[in-house]
């Protein structure tokens, strides 16, 4: 692998809403869609020995109006599964659980759809993801959300899955991962495209 372009999905009417969206399939807003094609320069770069989206939605139809013509969906990219918390905002789950943060303090279980996960779950995943990422020729390009992408980049640095906290992460942003002196680096990080 040469270098890892982490797309993070366009503007969704919960992420506009500070609502946490794991498993829920919400669609793009109208300037989400914009910021997808916003995307669509650094796709046409081109070179990707692989091509990864998240099962989502808003990841598919990201990567589908950014110009990426082919691509595979691996369900390790799903968004972090938010159990008890699904579409809860933060200041909202501060009202019981004062002080909360995610990347700290976890997610109670949820129902069947949304039973929740750790932080280190969420790792485990990335994990997945950098090694297939690893075994690729040439570009790989991962189309997904904020928080797992944010834990992709620290288990790149080879740091806890909880350091994504770190990374802030917008939503239609762009992310290099790469390496310098043979040692992985973030290259450039939640960086917009005009229109963003």
């Amino acid at each position: 692998m040469d270098e890892m372009l982490l797309l993070r999905h366009g503007e969704t009417e919960w992420s506009r809403t500070g609502r946490h969206t794991g498993r829920t399939d919400v669609p793009l807003t109208a300037h989400g869609e914009d910021q997808a094609r916003t995307l669509a320069p650094l796709v046409k770069e081109g070179g990707f020995g692989l091509a990864l989206t998240s099962p989502a939605q808003r990841a598919r139809r990201t990567a589908e109006l950014a110009g990426l013509p082919e691509y595979e969906v691996d369900p390790d990219l799903w968004e972090w599964d938010y159990g008890g918390y699904e579409g809860v905002t933060t200041p909202r789950i501060r009202e019981s659980r004062p002080g909360w943060y995610l990347w700290r303090d976890g997610v109670p279980p949820g129902d069947t759809e949304h039973p929740g996960e750790t932080a280190a779950q969420v790792g485990a995943r990335a994990d997945r993801v950098i090694a297939r990422a690893k075994a690729a020729e040439g570009r790989v390009v991962l189309v997904a959300h904020g928080h797992l992408l944010r834990v992709v980049a620290a288990r790149w640095l080879r740091l806890p899955p909880e350091d994504g906290r770190l990374y802030k992460l917008e939503t239609g942003t762009y992310s290099r991962l790469g390496f310098e002196h043979g040692e992985p680096v973030i290259v450039t990080w939640n960086a917009p495209l005009n229109g963003t």
